[in-house]
């Protein structure tokens, strides 16, 4: 699995990330998570990413590998959900890393994202103050802001993030021509999320009401073709290789679909061709979907 210099922090980053999310499910057994993080481990996986509100998530990382802990970047994300504290305040940026350092049995967080904040709440400062007073105690190494449009672009112009978490995805490229340039002049690194696009092409029919609705419309605006190549294909190496994105995050409790994302990696970008095709598709409808999410 390829390493990547994940920006100006120091630190390296596999081409594919580990999502964590659906591990923190409690019809996950125990034995299947263990067994599902080793395993992502030995494939060459460096990077584990989770969350405060992932359930049980960041108890099972702790639980089955800190005792590799050396082997692993652990990305978190978080500002709400502390018990006795008010969301994104000071005190639940603290304590929240505080649970989750115990949780993950670890001393220190490689990168901690406010996960989704408000742009308002960015410029009142709290919350950032508190995430940088975690990085002078050494217990974060790389304060990051994970989220989208507005939010993001006051979080990389602030300068006060070293990284970015956010989509990148053949249906939604709008981070590639505004957020990743700009993260990029900055030396930030980029983990890019939903890189499959939510799967939107399982549906036939508009999948009203689910998670990847937005999505399935662009793909059929965009008029979007895997071409010769799987769907899941086309959209991993999308992400995959699109300059600036320095990891790719994909979750699964099953190592067979996992396995199956690491496969399509090592695979390498798209032809230059089908690449530039998927871009001309999103820019030619980009006015179909301003102001979406």
């Amino acid at each position: 699995m390829e390493l990547r210099r994940f920006g100006k922090t120091g630190l390296r980053v596999s081409a594919l990330g580990f999502g964590a999310m659906q591990l923190g499910e409690p019809s996950v057994s125990e034995a299947a998570a263990g067994r599902m993080l080793n395993a992502v481990l030995d494939s060459g996986v460096n990077l584990i990413d989770t969350a405060r509100g992932y359930k049980l998530s960041e108890e099972r990382i702790g639980r089955h590998i800190a005792h590799r802990r050396d082997e692993y970047v652990l990305s978190s994300k978080g500002g709400y959900g502390v018990e006795g504290c008010k969301d994104w305040t000071a005190r639940c940026i603290t304590r929240g890393v505080d649970r989750a350092l115990r949780l993950m049995r670890t001393d220190r967080i490689d990168i901690m994202h406010l996960h989704s904040c408000p742009i308002e709440t960015l410029q009142r400062g709290e919350v950032v103050e508190a995430l940088l007073r975690e990085v002078e105690r050494g217990r974060v190494r790389v304060a990051a802001y994970s989220g989208e449009n507005d939010a993001r672009a006051y979080a990389i112009a602030s300068r006060r993030f070293g990284s970015i978490q956010t989509s990148v995805n053949v249906c939604d490229q709008r981070s590639i021509g505004e957020a990743l340039p700009a993260a990029r002049r900055l030396g930030l690194g980029v983990i890019a999320k939903r890189p499959l696009a939510n799967a939107f092409w399982r549906y036939t029919t508009r999948p009203r009401g689910e998670y990847c609705e937005t999505y399935w419309e662009r793909g059929r605006i965009m008029a979007l073709t895997p071409g010769r190549q799987a769907w899941d294909e086309l959209a991993l190496r999308f992400s995959a290789f699109t300059p600036g994105v320095h990891s790719v995050i994909t979750g699964s409790a099953d190592w067979k679909h996992f396995r199956r994302n690491l496969s399509i990696v090592e695979k390498g970008p798209l032809e230059a061709g089908a690449y530039r095709a998927v871009r001309a598709a999103f820019d030619a409808n980009e006015r179909d979907w301003m102001g979406q999410v």
